[in-house]
């Protein structure tokens, strides 16, 4: 009896358990159906509001309409650059039932700045951003940098800057650079007018930029003399001394036939002096360029709170961007470069009013210099202290400096 008792109490239990759990099941069912029915809309009110209230709709019209400068302080560009940015970019960008504008939630924000600046890269890289692949296109650089800035056979100058970054998750210390803080390493080459002809954002901040510069296309493309188009050596202005064309850079790279830089500072001569100014006024042009770019850019100046992968593409957009201004906006950007006077002088641009750019990548040490190269630098240092080479107003600079 007791055996039949126990049989049938654990019967009625195990039937009110699913009972119970069938319950349950209605009362989940009901919840998911209840929430589907009240889910009519997918998106928060405040979003819904954004063509009555949005800054693209609303204030971007009022300021176009009504002040346009106002429109190019808010926006950094004027709305000619604007509306080409968005009839260039709109194809690559349109979603189906999609509209990315501004009163989105912050999540939308980080896919839609990523999506943007790719979009960016892929539509104007080939246009903007490139080294000439003629032996015309390169003399033509050339040409811009003798006529600008009085230094013969220049097709480029070089140098690296840092970009502040957040730490990685797990960082290695090969984003710290020296100055203590996590970065990555913007390098590149730019031409005569500010615009950026080449550029590697690979680099991590513990790199130096000639360890950036050694591991690059253009590196190997310059030693292995594989750079189409690039001319062969010519005949020095007023003189009968053949010389090959060339990049200038700083002290921290490796003097060779087809990269110039400076003396070293001791015990310099005076013919050595002359030289030394010469080239760092030609290289001012890579100063001016990156202190325009942050000027315009000025997320460069932060520490910006994106992927180290999402940081690099940002970095070559403004990049583009940059050049972009260059070529068809140039009024945007013109104030802002230093100018080099007809007495030898420089008239400083307004970039440098704002934050300096105390974190370009300067990075000092021990190279070794080509035979080559040193004869041919000795040879630009001769030209550059001859009635050929030198310019009326390199005496008084350098008494000045």
């Amino acid at each position: 009896m007791d055996a039949e008792r126990l049989a049938m109490i654990g019967a009625l239990v195990q039937q009110q358990n699913q009972n119970l759990l069938r319950l349950q099941q209605a009362v989940d069912r009901r919840r998911r159906e209840r929430r589907r029915r009240d889910r009519v809309v997918w998106v928060r009110q405040w979003i819904l509001r954004r063509p009555e209230h949005g800054l693209y709709e609303k204030l971007m019209v009022e300021l176009r309409n009504e002040d346009p400068r106002a429109f190019q302080h808010f926006m950094r560009m004027p709305p000619a650059m604007f509306d080409e940015l968005v009839q260039r970019l709109t194809p690559r960008l349109t979603k189906q039932d999609t509209n990315y504008a501004w009163s989105v939630p912050h999540n939308t924000v980080s896919v839609v700045v990523r999506e943007v600046v790719e979009a960016i890269i892929e539509e104007y890289t080939d246009e903007l951003l490139f080294c000439p692949t003629t032996e015309q296109g390169w003399r033509d650089l050339a040409d811009q940098w003798y006529q600008r800035w009085n230094f013969p056979y220049t097709v480029g100058a070089i140098d690296g800057k840092y970009v502040a970054c957040k730490a990685p998750r797990n960082s290695a210390p090969e984003f710290y650079n020296y100055k203590g803080f996590q970065s990555v390493i913007l390098f590149a080459m730019v031409d005569a007018d500010y615009k950026f002809t080449y550029i590697d954002v690979s680099g991590n901040g513990s790199s130096s930029d000639a360890q950036i510069y050694n591991e690059s296309d253009l590196h190997r493309g310059l030693d292995q003399n594989r750079i189409h188009g690039f001319p062969q050596p010519d005949l020095l202005p007023n003189d009968n001394q053949d010389v090959p064309y060339f990049i200038i850079g700083n002290d921290a790279f490796s003097l060779r036939t087809y990269l110039m830089k400076p003396y070293s500072t001791r015990n310099l001569t005076h013919e050595e002096r002359i030289f030394n100014y010469r080239l760092s006024r030609a290289r001012w042009v890579m100063e001016n360029a990156f202190g325009i770019l942050t000027n315009r850019f000025q997320i460069l100046l932060t520490t910006m709170q994106h992927h180290h992968e999402t940081v690099r593409i940002i970095v070559e957009a403004c990049c583009i961007l940059h050049n972009l201004m260059r070529t068809r906006y140039p009024v945007l950007q013109n104030r802002l470069v230093d100018r080099a006077q007809p007495d030898g002088n420089l008239q400083p641009g307004a970039w440098r009013e704002g934050q300096n750019l105390d974190d370009t990548v300067v990075v000092q040490g021990p190279n070794t210099a080509s035979r080559d190269g040193k004869r041919q630098r000795n040879l630009l240092k001769h030209w550059c202290n001859s009635p050929a080479g030198s310019v009326d107003w390199q005496e008084r600079m350098v008494a000045i400096n």
